[in-house]
């Protein structure tokens, strides 16, 4: 049954009033109580003339006040946008200023964010932007309103007509979310989903994780991304379940956290699984309670996702999407053999199609490599005020994906990449994620990028970005031999960079258009050895 995500946690506060909702450092809120405070929030934003269909953006870490700005918003018919923590005064200028944003709710300073400043900056320059809601302090050069005042002044909704009007004048297939995609290339475009798709995206992928009641989920991941508002904080209200949010990542923390609550889920991805397993190595955690979660994010290695599911007790499953795809499309399930919940990204979920076609847009048998297609409740309605890229991303029902992919007759999917980052060498298709899953079973390298620099002879080679394991003297030498009889000739690196800082987006994708960029000026100066294989060279001889 369809639903609007407001109405999901008022059910949820009536089935379970007293049952903790969240867990926060010395706070505990019941969901009676979340569901309240959301209430008088979203009353206040009524009040300040937030209108169906107005844009409110919430700039936090994930905080207590995160989870209720996310229902709240909804309740009157306003649209989120999460904005990530990370974001600097030109990108928010350019985001709140594309998504037509009325009111940011927000803090003065959190760790190394300075959003009050920003906002300071920026926001005379946003005409819409007419309400800052502070969790703490106050502006002498904007107008604000602390988060305590704005939940006192909504303390009156249950007698507030109009706003009781307004809640239950809602349609779950209205957009309700506006998410910008993360910019790995170009500017971001705002992602529009519906209360529908968000909360069955997350109950389909909660029911094949067996969710219940009873679950107490970590959530290292940011709300500000998908993983973290529909995957996390909208999978466990719909089972009642209890979020532990950890303000930013940290392995102790984590454990600490599953330790102490005895959490029962745990989310990441797979370079936080990693660094919790070397400190749980180290350190004696009790993570007994532990039974399941979502990895995602990236490739995981063989020994990484063993050592989750032997060492942690986790039986993590592996979910792949996109935020146009709400975000689930398929995900590999507790009955899956290891080989196929590390290789593949498992099956399409339900009520999703899934299919793989050429450059042509004929649809591929088993075994091919192609475009992966989706179409679904899930597909996005489009994105916001572009209505050529969303013809472009969506066609006759389905979304381009823009990944890479086989397909086996079995269905299970395996990502070999992004469209846009295969490398042809001397007419040789390259896959970088290929590689990248390759180099990152070597013992001694952490992290790994792949892309295609230019070349005289062949167009363009393959060009490694590593990152070794603490106390490696890994060599350049050593990664290329590593790779080589492995796999094709045209696949082994021909330049490698050792101790690389790998440019991310600030939602920790490495930015393959930026590496490439930086690996090109390193060939073009001469400050990269043209690799060849040690085999090869004694040959040669």
């Amino acid at each position: 049954m369809k639903t609007t995500i407001g109405k999901l946690l008022e059910d949820k506060a009536k089935e379970y009033p007293d049952k903790e909702a969240v867990v926060f450092n010395d706070r505990r809120i019941t969901y009676k109580e979340l569901n309240e405070e959301a209430d008088r929030l979203a009353n206040f934003l009524m009040s300040r003339g937030i209108g169906k269909g107005d844009k409110v953006a919430i700039w936090l870490t994930n905080t207590p006040e995160w989870i209720v700005a996310w229902f709240a918003i909804p309740k009157i018919g306003a649209v989120v946008v999460p904005t990530d923590p990370w974001y600097k005064s030109n990108e928010i200028e350019y985001m709140f200023g594309d998504s037509d944003t009325k009111a940011v709710i927000t803090s003065k300073k959190s760790g190394k964010y300075r959003f009050l400043n920003i906002l300071e900056e920026v926001g005379p320059k946003l005409e819409k932007l007419d309400t800052i809601v502070l969790l703490e302090g106050e502006s002498d050069k904007i107008n604000t309103i602390t988060y305590d005042e704005a939940v006192e002044q909504g303390i009156g909704w249950k007698d507030d007509e109009e706003y009781l009007a307004r809640k239950d004048d809602l349609d779950p297939d209205e957009v309700t979310f506006i998410l910008y995609t993360s910019g790995t290339t170009g500017k971001p475009k705002g992602v529009m989903l519906t209360h529908h798709q968000i909360v069955k995206n997350a109950r389909d992928i909660g029911k094949e994780l067996h969710a219940e009641p009873d679950d107490k989920l970590v959530i290292p991941v940011p709300f500000s991304h998908c993983f973290g508002n529909v995957l996390s904080i909208t999978l466990m209200v719909n089972f009642g379940g209890t979020m532990l949010p950890l303000l930013e990542f940290h392995p102790r923390k984590a454990l600490e956290l599953v330790e102490d609550e005895g959490a029962t889920m745990i989310h990441g991805v797979p370079t936080m699984f990693i660094r919790e397993l070397e400190l749980a190595r180290k350190d004696d955690f009790d993570t007994s309670t532990l039974r399941t979660g979502i990895m995602a994010g990236s490739s995981c290695p063989v020994e990484t996702m063993q050592s989750v599911i032997n060492e942690l007790g986790c039986n993590v499953s592996i979910v792949y999407g996109l935020t146009e795809a709400s975000p689930g499309v398929t995900m590999t399930r507790f009955d899956d053999s290891i080989e196929d919940r590390v290789e593949t990204v498992g099956r399409v979920l339900p009520d999703q199609e899934v299919k793989v076609i050429d450059d042509d847009g004929n649809e591929l048998p088993p075994g091919d490599t192609g475009e992966l297609m989706v179409k679904g409740y899930n597909v996005m309605v489009g994105y916001y005020k572009k209505p050529e890229a969303t013809d472009e991303t969506i066609e006759d029902g389905w979304l381009h994906t823009g990944d890479l992919s086989i397909m086996d007759e079995r269905g299970y999917v395996r990502i070999v990449g992004r469209k846009k980052d295969m490398v042809i060498v001397g007419g040789f298709n390259v896959y970088p994620r290929e590689i990248e899953e390759y180099l990152i079973e070597h013992p001694e390298i952490q992290e790994v990028a792949v892309v295609g620099v230019p070349d005289k002879d062949l167009g363009e080679v393959v060009a490694a970005a590593v990152v070794p394991t603490d106390g490696s003297d890994l060599t350049a030498q050593d990664v290329v031999d590593s790779l080589y009889g492995k796999v094709a000739s045209a696949k082994v690196p021909r330049y490698v960079a050792i101790d690389f800082d790998l440019p991310v987006s600030g939602r920790g994708k490495v930015q393959k258009f930026k590496l490439r960029d930086m690996l090109t000026e390193k060939v073009e100066k001469d400050e990269l050895d043209k690799m060849v294989p040690t085999a090869v060279k004694e040959r040669k001889k």
